[in-house]
């Protein structure tokens, strides 16, 4: 039976397609045959291909789960959980308990067909770890974790094989505070231990297959959550005031982009960009959004607009996109 009666079944996917997200439920209930389609691999593609998707934000916040139907009871009781998106689905990771051992289970939600499933499980199990996606593969990076190799190790996950793979090198270290992908590799902020009270990053350089310490000055401007427009690293110091700090990479130190103020967003805040468009998302869902190039261009003068927090002080721990 043909999608739609009297056109060819491109034709008809080609009209579909062209539909924004918020009405994609309602073609799920057309019929079975529309249901499977919206949820297919090659409407996903189609829409990308085309430039029809639309970029979402999905936000991971403290001890909230009410609002995705379905979610496994397992994830909303454990805390230092990884958290990661790939193409149109979104994974937890591993985590643990107050009286729990870490975990290697992972949790997958299909965005479009608001489906979950448990897939297939960590290398090796871990929570309060870091978590990229860098060449269509998951990293799961560092943490805590049972296993004596494990605060040492990464797994890295394929979607073409369902496998993870597990890599060991002894310059990984398990108090990761913050990671990022710069120019295709892996940058890991770590935080000072008892021993080393400095902190300082180390990068995962893809072609060698290992991790390397990286200069001091990376490390010293970055103190607050970090997102990458345009292959340049920003990064917000929530130490005293909000202060939206740029890296340059050519002069090799850090500069003051924007004073931002609490009155609009307040922290602990996490920033994920759509494009060259930045969002600083705080307590509540509060949210500033502006472009970086127009702000930049604008001198003192902030060009964006604000989202009002909810009634509700959630607390944000993760954000990430999911283009649909």
């Amino acid at each position: 039976m043909p999608l739609i009666p009297g056109l060819p079944d491109d034709v008809a996917l080609s009209c579909l397609a062209r539909l924004p997200p918020k009405f994609h439920r309602v073609l799920k209930c057309v019929s079975k045959r529309w249901r499977d389609v919206v949820c297919s691999h090659e409407w996903y593609s189609y829409r990308r291909k085309h430039k029809l998707d639309e970029a979402w934000i999905y936000a991971l916040c403290r001890d909230k789960y009410d609002h995705i139907q379905g979610i496994p009871p397992q994830i909303s009781k454990r805390k230092g959980r990884g958290f990661e998106t790939l193409g149109k689905k979104i994974y937890f990771l591993g985590g643990c308990g107050w009286v729990e051992e870490p975990t290697d289970e992972v949790y997958c939600y299909d965005v479009s067909a608001n489906t979950w499933n448990e897939t297939t499980s960590l290398s090796i199990a871990r929570c309060y770890f870091a978590c990229e996606v860098l060449d269509e593969k998951i990293y799961a990076i560092g943490g805590l974790s049972t296993n004596l190799s494990g605060p040492n190790s990464w797994d890295t996950y394929d979607p073409s094989t369902n496998g993870w793979i597990s890599h060991v090198d002894p310059n990984l270290v398990p108090d990761i505070e913050d990671s990022v992908v710069l120019d295709g590799q892996i940058y890991i902020r770590c935080g000072g231990s008892s021993l080393l009270s400095r902190v300082y990053a180390i990068v995962y350089e893809p072609l060698r297959g290992s991790w390397q310490h990286v200069d001091a000055d990376i490390a010293s401007g970055w103190k607050g959550p970090a997102v990458v427009i345009d292959g340049t690293l920003y990064v917000l110091d929530q130490s005293s005031g909000l202060r939206l700090m740029k890296w340059q990479k050519e002069s090799k130190d850090w500069v003051v982009v924007k004073r931002l103020s609490q009155l609009l967003t307040q922290p602990p805040c996490r920033l994920v960009a759509i494009g060259k468009r930045l969002f600083v998302i705080g307590k509540g869902l509060s949210t500033l959004v502006f472009d970086v190039d127009q702000s930049e261009n604008a001198g003192r003068i902030m060009v964006g607009s604000s989202i009002s927090k909810l009634t509700s002080d959630y607390d944000v721990i993760s954000c990430k996109v999911v283009a649909l």
